[in-house]
């Protein structure tokens, strides 16, 4: 492991974010000489994030944590665009109404997270459409367009994957690493920004960012981007079988949440509690070492942690005293996702379907087929199974032996 001076560099080596830099011994010396501030981009293409961006977030929460200050680009600008980058097919495009809403929201996951103020290590919100919007496009051609080569371009992973493939890949996603070079140049002169953080899908579009700094302005700044994050089985973080994890309650309740982080696998728990948690590296060194039936005390803390950085300990209390009920005492949990299945009572494969359990009413039927769908630990197997609750009663829906929720009358 590389030594580094800054406070900045040893907290990201040692707990794993660092994949690629520019000039990592450069920003090394800048960061034990000044307060640098340092910025991470999100599209606002939904209501919310989901985990894969939280090792985004939790970089400008090191970064704030070192003495530096963080900067929170929104794409209200680029996301009118579309990044191609890992994508397959060209992004749905949003109107603005649409896009100034699913910022408001997405902003709610950062509230916990980092500390928002006027210092000089206080993070700050910033929207790329705020200057992306006032370009003129001739003018963007004369003074951008000549530090760009399609030659480049075209090497570009994002782009040929998609021409590799036969996909349309559009004009306008196409200029979508002009676009977010040029945020570089704008951070810069606004901001005083010398930093842009990323995934590794970014590292091209930032180093653009940092040639047309330095080309145009003579500025040197620096990129760094975090390993590609997947689980020990090889799947991408942030989905699952039932869908994308999401940071926000609205998008996902903190039971299922907190659950994510209580079912990960056993060979992943180190690696997520030095990226995802505040918890100290030694008590993370012996957290990992737990073998057997242990490390799932293990899990419980990553659960806890996670969920009470994201989502507050109130949330992350009531998720693990939810799970305690149901795992441990055989009751029902609170904080469970409840139905409400109405008078007339309705079929056990809807009731699935409508509790998020399952896609589908055929999928509810295959699980009711392999026997995984319970009522109070009784399992279904009729398909036509209908289900009616007295008044003020409840019963607990189970499938397997991890989703379970409240149905009510």
């Amino acid at each position: 492991m590389t030594e580094f001076r800054s406070d900045l560099m040893r907290l990201l080596s040692e707990r794993g974010y660092i994949h690629q830099t520019t000039d990592a011994k450069c920003l090394d010396s800048l960061a034990v000489k000044q307060v640098v501030p340092g910025y991470i981009g999100f599209d606002a293409t939904a209501p919310s994030l989901h985990v894969g961006s939280l090792v985004q977030i939790m970089m400008l929460r090191r970064l704030q944590q070192a003495g530096h200050k963080p900067i929170v680009v929104m794409g209200g600008g680029t996301t009118k665009v579309g990044d191609p980058s890992g994508k397959d097919e060209s992004r749905q495009m949003l109107t603005p109404d649409v896009i100034q809403q699913n910022i408001a929201s997405i902003l709610k996951a950062f509230e916990n997270l980092l500390f928002f103020g006027d210092g000089p290590t206080d993070a700050v919100v910033v929207d790329n459409d705020e200057w992306l919007s006032k370009l003129g496009y001739v003018e963007l051609l004369r003074d951008v367009g000549p530090h760009f080569t399609i030659n480049r371009m075209l090497t570009f992973d994002s782009v040929k994957l998609r021409l590799e493939r036969e996909q349309p890949l559009t004009f306008l996603e196409f200029n979508y690493m002009i676009l977010q070079a040029y945020d570089f140049r704008e951070l810069a002169q606004r901001y005083a920004c010398r930093l842009q953080m990323g995934g590794s899908d970014q590292w091209g579009n930032i180093v653009n960012g940092i040639e047309l700094t330095r080309r145009m302005d003579g500025v040197e700044v620096f990129g760094l981007t975090t390993p590609l994050l997947t689980t020990a089985d090889g799947a991408k973080m942030g989905k699952t079988a039932a869908g994308a994890v999401w940071l926000n309650e609205a998008q996902l309740p903190n039971y299922d949440f907190w659950q994510f982080w209580r079912n990960v696998d056993d060979r992943d728990v180190g690696k997520f509690l030095r990226l995802f948690t505040d918890l100290p590296l030694d008590e993370i060194a012996a957290l990992e070492c737990l073998e057997g039936s242990a490390i799932n005390d293990a899990k419980v803390v990553l659960a806890n942690e996670v969920t009470g950085l994201v989502r507050g300990s109130g949330a992350a209390k009531a998720a693990a005293d939810t799970a305690s009920a149901t795992f441990a005492g055989g009751g029902l949990g609170g904080d469970l996702p409840t139905l409400s299945l109405g008078a007339g009572g309705m079929g056990i494969t809807a009731i699935c379907t409508a509790v998020g359990f399952t896609q589908s009413n055929g999928e509810a039927k295959r699980k009711i087929a392999e026997g995984a769908v319970k009522v109070d630990d009784a399992v279904i197997t009729d398909p036509t199974f209908q289900l009616a609750i007295p008044a003020g009663e409840s019963r607990k829906l189970s499938l397997g032996k991890k989703k379970h929720a409240i149905l009510t009358a």
